[in-house]
């Protein structure tokens, strides 16, 4: 049974990250059980535990809807994630290994060449690179918790995050700050790289609410 329901909150989780499931989805209980083959017991303890995460809500006898947060929700949640992100980067500054530091190279130079070659083109193939680039960064940090901590809370703003690169110019000057934070992390400046990756992350109200409407 713990086998099925982690099949089941694997997808759940893998849609979120791919962007097929997208704030306000509903995700009903019976297409998941027919995919997977489960019944619907493992289907609600999955359930249970993205609930438990924030990530979604349940509803009585239709399933659950993907989290959608209001203006405050998201405020609040991107101000803790902010941190978050920061603590990684100055940890990762601290702790930065070799194998981490080519792998932060590798992530930053496809980010920068996508910025190039693809310009303002291809906003969902340059997130991908975008999550692979904070994903080494938190992983560089040393602290498996950390790392999942920023995961679960970076999934309840996935979709925002994504939308962001559909405005001109965003892909240019993320990959650029990535270059930045990534430079102050090689060179092992833990407190400005922590600052510039807590910027990086964060938004303006007025961003926030743009976003917010861009969703829908």
């Amino acid at each position: 049974m713990a086998g099925q329901t982690e099949t089941v909150l694997n997808a759940v989780i893998e849609g979120i990250d791919s962007g097929r499931l997208n704030p306000g989805d509903v995700i009903e209980e019976a297409p998941l059980m027919e995919v997977h083959g489960v019944s619907r017991t493992p289907v609600r303890e999955a359930f249970i535990q993205l609930e438990t995460a924030g990530l979604i809500k349940r509803l009585p006898r239709k399933g659950a809807v993907l989290f959608k947060p209001t203006l405050e929700e998201f405020l609040a949640i991107l101000e803790v994630h902010a941190k978050l992100e920061g603590q990684a980067a100055g940890l990762a500054a601290r702790r930065l290994s070799v194998s981490n530091a080519k792998d932060l190279e590798a992530a930053v130079a496809a980010c920068e060449a996508h910025a190039v070659t693809k310009g303002d083109g291809d906003p969902a193939g340059y997130y991908q690179l975008n999550m692979r680039f904070h994903e080494v960064v938190a992983i560089s940090a040393g602290n498996p918790v950390l790392v999942e901590m920023i995961k679960t809370n970076a999934r309840k703003l996935m979709a925002y995050y994504r939308a962001r690169y559909r405005y001109p110019g965003s892909i240019a000057q993320s990959a650029a700050e990535h270059r930045q934070i990534a430079g102050l992390i090689t060179a092992h400046q833990r407190e400005e790289a922590e600052a510039l990756m807590q910027s990086h992350v964060q938004f303006d109200q007025v961003t926030v609410m743009d976003l917010l409407a861009a969703v829908g």
